[in-house]
């Protein structure tokens, strides 16, 4: 896909290093002082639930500027199936182009392209500020609940999209996060050496 100037393709071998370093740069000290999503990717695309074909980077003027990947992930429902649905993320831009529209281009088109693969829906953390403008409501109103969260607890950040239209009518159930995505601290601090210095900073809004 081109426009505005960029390609969005699938992710390359020889460039994970350099999608680890984006991934870094984009979520550096914004939800916790550094970072560890550069290392959950690292660990994701060895798990089983990885979905290759579902593996993005956007590309401009011979630079990564983007990147976005998705994980089988299951609602255990509460007449006791399994829904095959997918995990989204990490989802990134570059910082000097974040807010240009170009996280949405790249969120719009890996969903399209998780709904030609037959995909159901989509479930994840995030903010309903921005990804309700590519179609995400609130799980909750589907039925979904957030595993290990109690009853009553605010859920505004667990968000799910259908793309099939009427894929989760008639379930209620909980949702799973994908194991691969829970990394240990120590680990993701050994892995960081491997890359340039950064200062961890303490700020408002932080989360972690």
């Amino acid at each position: 896909m081109t426009a505005y100037n960029f390609t969005i393709r699938p992710e390359r071998e020889d460039e994970r290093r350099e999608v680890e370093n984006l991934i870094r740069e984009s979520f550096w000290n914004v939800y916790r002082p550094g970072c560890s999503e550069h290392y959950v990717i690292h660990v994701l695309r060895n798990d089983p639930a990885f979905v290759p074909e579902l593996d993005f980077v956007m590309e401009q003027d011979g630079k990564l500027i983007g990147q976005n990947m998705f994980m089988k992930a299951i609602i255990k429902s509460d007449n006791g199936r399994d829904i095959p649905v997918l995990a989204m993320g990490p989802i990134c831009i570059t910082p000097n182009l974040k807010r240009k529209g170009y996280g949405k281009i790249l969120l719009d088109y890996s969903l399209d392209k998780a709904s030609a693969l037959g995909f159901g829906a989509v479930l994840f953390e995030g903010s309903i500020a921005f990804y309700g403008k590519s179609g995400f409501d609130y799980a909750s109103k589907f039925g979904i609940r957030y595993h290990g969260l109690p009853e009553g607890a605010d859920a505004s950040f667990f968000l799910c999209k259908e793309l099939i239209t009427g894929y989760l009518d008639g379930i209620t159930g909980t949702y799973y996060t994908p194991q691969g995505y829970y990394v240990d601290d120590a680990d993701v601090e050994e892995f960081d050496k491997g890359f340039p210095h950064k200062e961890k900073l303490k700020l408002p809004g932080q989360i972690f």
